[in-house]
């Protein structure tokens, strides 16, 4: 307790000690100026004897405040109390100039000395209301020379008054030192209530702060904090290969989430963690990167061979059984790892390099562990690619160009799908293929998705303000517009510009998103767009893992043959058989069949035989863009009209 106190003081003496030595300049000027009124009021010696006297003990003070104010420097006992001795005894000729205008026979002037020690109430109190040994001592002095002055007041015959009258300045004068107490202690109970307020708001903040570091079901780092730390130890290790990185991917991990129910999943997450945790060695670090993604940086591994055998020890360890709910679940791993080196010396190319690895291990399947080596890995997209492609959707140099959807018995364009092209000013036209794979490693498909649907539906008003009839336009939809509240929102917004051309637009979707994301939130999508009145097309009919489950959950409007099934056609009896059943069972859902890449003559005379109403591809025309599309169309326009005037 007693040291307690000691330290108080000390901490307190230092603070008077910087605050003393600040306001010396401002305390001495102050003190001239009442010594010249002390002048004017006939005390001019008593000022004089007083004003040296605070230039003395200002003199004598300041160097031993100055050496107080060190904080990089602990504080003896000796020199704090030095350093309250030498303040309390300069604040009595400060006080004492407020006495010796008390003496006055000029009321004036003494109003001039009760306001000059009033104003070293408030210096007081506001400068040392947080040091209560500096507060109090300072002020029971102050308040000790106003009752000073009182008596010299009381035995001046200038001022003659009743016993009464001066009970009653007395009496006021204790209540305001009451009052000036109270106050004290209320500013006192006010600063620890915001004290508290900040300490509340420090621990939120550092509560905050660590949720945003962390991964909340796992426990461990987020892809944040990886990054921060991946970052962090490359500095300490560079020049150096000491920083290694294991990039973990759970396989099997959606079925189980599927099958089970989230609970099942976060228990498989929860699992996987704790292993991690356990096979970290002394200073690696573990995060949880993405949904079903998990990361181990190690300063531990120091060659090829070493990585290779953590990694199989990773493996074995991670694909043990997780018991769950009286079940046994099972996961696969898939390990791309990255060493800081020459092929990976800033940490994106360390991160990117352990992303491309641990793709590479899940396409092989002669195994599940991959080592970044830059010059046996293809060339990534960079950041200077997604501008360009940026920029090349913003200019128009990449539109849709429009390939017509035909009835077979009639030849007559039922519609068109919008396939797009890069028209570069310096390669030319560009196929899908030579884009489309940046596009999706970029993470660009939302924003691809909504810049062929603005530009297709721009193009639909203006066949429509031209007379032109196209049928139904058809737009591919990407997973992540389906799949993801935010796509789904952007291309409301694009419908909301168009509402009257909503029943003439198409949204072409392949089975395989239904496996790669949430399947509920594709489902809805696909369910709201069909209720704003965009017609629903099932692309790549009869390829998927579950086409026919997928016809019993979702209404579609249409379904598009894969092109395998019409190549096939009079080289193997089974393509005959297998469009004559999906013809029988669209016929049957009463929806539209359109086959897909019918090529020749062949291929078109057998599918019109099989009963297939509606047909696209070279045979009836390549993609064109969209003047060549007005031109065919106001050719059939017109030879519709001639038709019609001929047999009138």
């Amino acid at each position: 307790m007693q040291q307690r106190l000691i330290n108080h003081f000390l901490h307190q003496t230092q603070i008077a000690g910087h605050i003393s030595g600040r306001d010396v300049p401002k305390r001495v000027s102050s003190a001239m100026l009442m010594v010249g009124i002390c002048h004017v009021a006939g005390f001019g010696a008593q000022g004089l004897l007083v004003g040296a006297s605070i230039l003395a003990l200002e003199i004598l003070t300041y160097p031993i405040n100055k050496r107080a104010s060190r904080f990089e420097k602990p504080l003896s006992l000796s020199l704090a109390v030095a350093v309250f001795a030498v303040n309390w005894a300069a604040m009595l000729p400060f006080l004492g100039l407020g006495v010796i205008l008390s003496q006055s026979d000029s009321l004036p002037f003494i109003i001039c000395g009760y306001l000059w020690v009033f104003g070293i109430y408030v210096h007081v109190s506001n400068t040392f209301g947080l040091l209560p040994v500096y507060n109090w001592s300072q002020m029971a002095v102050a308040f000790a020379a106003v009752f000073l002055m009182h008596w010299v007041l009381l035995g001046n015959p200038a001022f003659r008054a009743d016993a009464v009258a001066w009970f009653i300045a007395t009496l006021l004068t204790v209540v305001y030192i009451t009052n000036t107490f109270d106050t004290m202690n209320l500013q006192k109970d006010t600063h620890q209530a915001l004290e508290r307020a900040q300490q509340e708001a420090n621990a939120r903040l550092a509560d905050l702060e660590k949720l945003s570091r962390s991964d909340s079901l796992t426990g461990l780092m987020n892809r944040r904090a990886f990054d921060e730390v991946v970052q962090s130890m490359m500095s300490q290790h560079a020049n150096k290969q000491g920083v290694t990185v294991f990039l973990i991917d759970l396989d099997g991990f959606k079925p189980i989430n599927d099958s089970y129910g989230h609970k099942a999943g976060d228990a498989v997450l929860c699992a996987i963690a704790s292993r991690l945790r356990e096979l970290a060695i002394r200073g690696d670090r573990v995060a949880r990167v993405g949904g079903d993604e998990f990361a181990l940086l190690s300063t531990n591994v120091t060659s090829v061979k070493q990585a290779n055998t953590f990694a199989r020890n990773l493996t074995n360890k991670l694909r043990e059984t997780i018991p769950f709910e009286q079940k046994q679940l099972d996961v696969g791993v898939s390990i791309g790892i990255a060493r800081q080196g020459p092929d990976a010396n800033t940490p994106p190319e360390l991160l990117s390099g352990a992303d491309q690895a641990m793709y590479l291990a899940k396409q092989d399947s002669n195994t599940n562990i991959m080592i970044y080596d830059k010059s046996a890995f293809p060339v990534r997209p960079t950041l200077k690619d997604r501008e360009i492609l940026l920029e090349a959707m913003h200019s128009g140099q990449i539109l849709p160009y429009y390939q017509p959807k035909v009835r077979i018995d009639t030849g007559e364009i039922i519609g068109f799908e919008a396939l797009s092209r890069w028209e570069h000013p310096i390669r030319g036209l560009l196929a899908p293929s030579h884009f489309l794979p940046m596009i999706n490693e970029l993470g660009l498909q939302g924003s691809f998705t909504a810049h062929t649907a603005e530009r297709v539906l721009r193009d639909l008003a203006c066949l429509n303000r031209e007379g032109l009839d196209p049928g139904q336009m058809s737009i591919n939809m990407s997973e992540v517009t389906l799949a993801t509240l935010l796509g789904r929102k952007e291309l409301f917004a694009i419908l909301e510009r168009y509402p009257e051309l909503r029943h003439q637009l198409t949204f072409e979707i392949t089975e395989d998103i239904f496996i790669a994301r949430s399947s509920e939130i594709i489902r809805r999508s696909i369910q709201l767009f069909r209720d704003a009145g965009v017609r629903i097309s099932l692309d790549d009919f009869g390829t998927g893992y579950a086409s026919l489950q997928h016809l019993k959950e979702l209404e579609f409007d249409e379904l598009k043959l894969d092109t395998g099934f019409v190549r096939d056609l009079g080289l193997d009896p089974a393509a005959k058989v297998l469009i004559e059943g999906l013809v029988t069972i669209s016929k049957g859902l009463k929806v539209d069949l359109i086959a897909e890449g019918v090529e020749t003559e062949e291929q078109r005379n057998m599918l019109h035989d099989m009963g297939c109403k509606y047909v696209q591809g070279f045979y009836y025309g390549a993609a064109m863009p969209f003047d060549e599309t007005c031109m065919r169309l106001a050719a059939r326009s017109s030879l519709a009209r001639s038709t019609n005037t001929t047999a009138a």
